[in-house]
């Protein structure tokens, strides 16, 4: 596939929980794998390999400082400029990033997913089309509480503890706010056929107006 013109770069964010990597899935299973860049902001969380690991368990990771968002940047932009990037691979369960990248290489659409994506102002100026997804605190919440224990190995305890602590503060704090900044808002994401089917529409109407290959 040759890339003509500069890529569309979509944002899509939303609370922790909010569903942001399922409607992020729909769109590339509908638009097509071959045409999406897909960078989720979890894989710039900074390096914490110098902290003893007691001390990275103390860190606020949902406060905009616990992410390397700089690198974001500069790979959103050598994307757009048709250079390929390595983007990062994190443990989230030793809280650091390992020695491994994955290679991405530059395509027509470039999706970057993240609650905190619309926070910094450079960062979400680089967007075309910026997506909130919306979905209610409970449902938020048990996402997150399943997700932690199954796949970051956490206990109940720890991650009730943290969801009091720092990401219900932050979401207050960073997260609703950004949602101004949103193009489209999809209340209870991947759920949400309706608006998935309008954004894969809009997002191909745009590759086609763009005369992509």
């Amino acid at each position: 596939m040759a890339i003509r013109l500069t890529p569309l770069v979509i944002g899509i964010a939303g609370g922790s929980g909010s569903g942001k990597t399922t409607v992020a899935n729909m769109i590339i299973q509908h638009v097509g794998a071959e045409k999406i860049a897909y960078l989720p902001h979890d894989a710039y969380y900074k390096d914490l390999s110098n902290l003893p690991e007691a001390q990275r368990h103390l860190i606020n990771f949902d406060h905009p400082n616990s992410l390397e968002t700089s690198l974001l940047i500069q790979h959103v932009i050598q994307l757009k400029k048709g250079q390929p990037i390595e983007l990062p691979i994190y443990d989230f369960r030793v809280h650091c990033r390992t020695n491994q990248t994955q290679r991405i290489e530059p395509k027509a659409v470039i999706i970057v997913e993240g609650i905190l994506i619309f926070v910094e102002a450079e960062l979400r100026e680089l967007f075309d089309v910026k997506i909130f997804v919306d979905t209610d605190p409970d449902i938020r919440f048990i996402r997150r509480l399943q997700r932690d224990i199954l796949e970051r190995g956490r206990s109940t305890e720890l991650v009730i503890q943290q969801y009091l602590s720092t990401v219900r503060p932050m979401h207050l704090e960073f997260v609703e706010p950004s949602k101004r900044y949103a193009d489209v808002i999809i209340p209870e994401g991947g759920l949400n056929t309706v608006a998935i089917d309008m954004v894969v529409a809009r997002i191909n109407a745009l590759l086609q107006e763009a005369n992509y290959e």
